[in-house]
């Protein structure tokens, strides 16, 4: 029952849904910070590589959160 999306685009997506409400610069550090505080390495890691790729099927919020990802904490 796999839709072909990558898991971790799924889960980016599932947390972007969450924030949807805030202004989009807040929803995506929100989902960055969720990202980094939650996940495991190598996750994140795919999914700054999907991003690179494409991003395709991320949500935009989720998309945007990989560049703050990028950025020195």
């Amino acid at each position: 029952m796999s839709s072909g999306v990558p898991p971790h685009v799924r889960l980016a997506n599932e947390i972007a849904i969450q924030f949807a409400h805030l202004p989009p610069a807040d929803g995506a550090a929100r989902v960055a910070k969720h990202i980094h505080e939650f996940w495991e390495p190598r996750m994140t890691r795919a999914l700054l590589a999907h991003a690179d790729a494409g991003g395709t099927d991320l949500d935009p919020l989720a998309l945007a959160a990989t560049t703050q990802l990028r950025q020195p904490a």
